[in-house]
């Protein structure tokens, strides 16, 4: 028992981080990249790019713990103050993540929207609340099972002890004794359903219709835009400026829903299957939480990555400094090549 538990543990965490440690450093690499970019140029040195620059930081922490989320669905020989530790430092950095992006899209939502008011949000004047708005309630919410919000001293969840492979805690599973460490023992069934369908899910729908809402001015400002140069040219087909503009926002709106689709649709898929198996209270593989874990919460690190990376400004002294280090490395080549002649 004790050789077949730890067989399974040892290949759960060898898959977990096969998974996550190439995702990890791909995500925390382009957060350097663009956070380097913002802070090299002054130019961006505003307060819209300092709500993106919180995001980054948040993305970067969330890429850092990557490999350390999918293990929260593992079983696992733990203190209580370790088990915490595991537990609500990782929620603490998706929750930061989150909110930062729902700032980060209500800002860029608030300058299309109502631009003559853009300049006058509390979140310009008060930049150093807006940023404690989005870090101090995830911070809050994710430690109440450090303040007693939690199931340990309650039986082990879903035959926990029954797979310890220290046989001597048998006999206690239902008291504090037991060293088995898992989510259930952390996070009550109501601190779950609370976090997902009244933080999580409504900060998604919130960003999915920000974005509609964009996508939908823009479309009415091409039909005015395309209206007026019918009206200057006083023709009644469309010319090739206008195709190209529809052109332009056709793309637009595919690149969004792919967006979505790729990085939003995965960790949907993951977060349902998570709560319909806690509803029925039964077990699933291992495995197939892993795979799911991975790709939902890898996928939704990405978005960030997507918003900086279309925007030249920040990618701009990466290439700059990337374009120097090629042209000294031809350079030295050449000179290298013409040593011996």
């Amino acid at each position: 028992m004790d050789w077949n538990y730890s067989r399974a543990l040892l290949s759960g965490e060898q898959l977990i981080f096969a998974i996550t440690i190439p995702l990890s450093t791909a995500i925390i690499l382009a957060n350097l990249v663009i956070i380097l970019g913002i802070a090299w140029n002054r130019q961006l040195h505003n307060t819209t790019n300092y709500f993106f620059f919180s995001l980054l930081v948040a993305d970067l922490c969330t890429g850092v713990a990557l490999p350390f989320i999918p293990l929260m669905g593992l079983n696992r020989a733990l203190s209580f103050s370790s088990c915490l530790v595991a537990h609500v430092f990782p929620n603490f950095l998706f929750l930061a993540f989150l909110f930062n992006l729902v700032m980060v899209h209500y800002e860029r939502y608030i300058c299309i929207v109502d631009p003559l008011c853009y300049n006058n949000l509390w979140m310009h004047r008060r930049f150093p609340l807006a940023c404690l708005v989005v870090w101090a309630p995830p911070l809050l919410y994710a430690s109440l099972p450090a303040f007693g919000w939690n199931n340990w001293t309650g039986p082990d969840w879903n035959g926990c002890c029954a797979s310890s492979p220290n046989t001597t805690l048998l006999s206690n599973c239902s008291t504090n004794k037991t060293t088995c460490c898992s989510y259930r023992r952390v996070f009550p069934n109501a601190f779950i359903y609370l976090e997902v369908y009244g933080l999580v899910l409504p900060a998604i729908l919130t960003i999915a219709g920000m974005t509609g809402r964009v996508l939908w001015i823009t479309r009415g400002q091409l039909k005015d835009i395309c209206r007026l140069h019918r009206s200057v040219e006083r023709g009644s087909q469309a010319s090739d400026r206008e195709q190209r503009l529809n052109m332009r926002y056709t793309r637009c709106v595919v690149a969004v829903s792919l967006t979505f689709l790729a990085c939003w649709v995965p960790y949907l898929i993951y977060m349902h299957a998570c709560i319909a198996f806690l509803i029925s209270d039964t077990k699933w593989s291992s495995t197939t939480h892993i795979v799911l874990s991975c790709t939902g919460i890898g996928s939704m690190a990405v978005v960030p990555l997507v918003l900086g990376l279309a925007n030249r400004q920040y990618t701009e002294p990466a290439f700059k400094l990337l374009q120097k280090l090629r042209d000294r490395w031809r350079r030295r080549t050449q000179g290298s090549e013409e040593a011996p002649v």
